[in-house]
């Protein structure tokens, strides 16, 4: 299987499909970029992403692929979401120094169904030519006969080339345990890369670059068991210019479900971006034309801001909607020029016999997801960090109580623009 890089070999696409990928970042490896362009040109082509169902949202890491399969969609194709709660009860070793906690089938269940709602925000599902389908592995992988998946699949999978993976040398190099089942997952992700060519006529699946190990396995397994062509194509993995991993902040993930992290967290995320980032984020995750994000890009100064503004009302109206995107952006003008208690803020609730007690001010902090710990909170009032409806705090032992309430509400702030209110429940 030959594999192609296409950064820096300049090539010229005439599909609208790769010219999207190439010009606004997307491109890292395609097992054959100019068959695939080919492809393109000639008509739809169904192509497709399996995301496992760890947990009951995904979070703006995943956010990359779900982008990819919007384009894969606006420019006249035809995406597949994959669920994956077949494969999650085997765990994909990718990048994984210990194996993944096994789930119960409600649990499973219960994730996917969380999951399904981001991709009704992204693509359109239906039974047209470029409609996307949702489609789950567990509809065949769990109906296999082991003896027959072995005769059938497993003699055309090549050991030798498995633990040259990446996924599986780097685990078997520093000594970790990697089970027979997760030994297992290559072989099932291809098979569903065949499978999904049998059902759908799919050709192409994409990815992050790590999967490419992965990706290139359902390759070798169609041509040897169907002898059809597939493609594979992956994007590189989204790092901040600061070298974080992507989607990761002092309070945790950030997840795409509005019941996990609000409209306003969501818009405040992308509003913090680090300015070396600003241009290659509104590539990726807007569908901005690239004259306007070269002009956004172009700004210096405290003016980047504005871009960084535009960035977050596109990211968020994409994923919440254009009235989510503006109430969120109403809060934070509200919050951070006006110095106002908006309501898209995120919310606690404190049980109101608690509050009449009174609850001690850093484990409110904490409880809220403003601090991670007390001791933290004992350092940031210290540095003037902390404050209670804009008050700044001096004294760690300061007792909440509902006396405190102002509109029913008791807003705490960390800093100018990590902001929680506290209501009684």
């Amino acid at each position: 299987m030959r594999q192609n890089s296409i950064e820096g070999n300049d090539p010229v696409f005439k599909s609208d499909l790769m010219r999207v990928f190439e010009q606004r970042g997307f491109v890292h490896q395609c097992s054959d970029p100019q068959g695939l362009d080919a492809l393109a040109v000639k008509g739809p082509v169904t192509g497709y992403i399996g995301f496992d169902c760890t947990a009951p949202s995904l979070h703006v890491g995943s956010l990359l692929q779900i982008m990819k399969l919007r384009w894969l969609q606006k420019t006249g194709h035809r995406p597949i979401a994959l669920m994956g709660s077949g494969t999650t009860r085997v765990g994909d070793p990718t990048g994984k120094d210990k194996s993944r906690k096994v789930l119960s089938e409600t649990d499973i269940e219960d994730n996917k169904n969380g999951i399904r709602q981001v991709f009704d925000r992204f693509l359109s599902f239906g039974s047209g030519p470029a409609d996307a389908r949702m489609v789950d592995n567990a509809d065949w992988l769990l109906k296999l006969n082991y003896i027959d998946f072995l005769r059938d699949v497993g003699r055309h999978v090549s050991v030798n080339q498995m633990i040259q993976r990446d996924s599986v040398k780097l685990r078997l190099e520093r000594e970790q345990h990697l089970s027979f089942l997760e030994f297992n997952y290559m072989m099932l992700q291809a098979y569903d890369f065949v499978e999904l060519h049998r059902r759908f006529g799919c050709q192409l699946q994409l990815g992050g670059s790590d999967q490419w190990g992965n990706i290139v396995a359902g390759i070798d397994l169609g041509r040897k068991m169907d002898g059809v062509e597939l493609f594979a194509f992956t994007s590189p993995l989204v790092t901040l210019a600061s070298g974080a991993k992507m989607g990761k902040t002092a309070s945790g993930a950030v997840w795409l479900n509005a019941d996990t992290v609000s409209p306003y967290q969501y818009w405040q995320f992308w509003r913090n971006t680090e300015d070396a980032d600003v241009e290659r984020f509104l590539k990726l995750f807007t569908e901005l034309p690239l004259d306007e994000i070269a002009r956004l890009a172009s700004l210096g100064g405290a003016e980047i801001n504005e871009a960084k503004k535009v960035l977050a009302n596109e990211a968020t109206a994409l994923l919440h909607g254009r009235a989510g995107s503006e109430v969120a952006a109403d809060a934070a003008r509200r919050t951070f020029e006006e110095g106002a208690t908006a309501g898209a803020l995120p919310t606690i609730t404190v049980d109101a016999n608690e509050l009449d007690a009174g609850i001690g001010l850093l484990a409110l902090f904490v409880k809220a997801g403003l601090m991670s710990s007390n001791g933290e909170a004992r350092r940031a009032i210290r540095g003037g960090g902390l404050r209670v409806n804009d008050d700044v705090v001096t004294d760690e032992t300061t007792k909440i109580t509902a006396e405190l309430l102002r509109d029913g509400v008791i807003k705490l702030s960390h800093g100018r623009k990590k902001h929680v209110l506290v209501r009684q429940g």
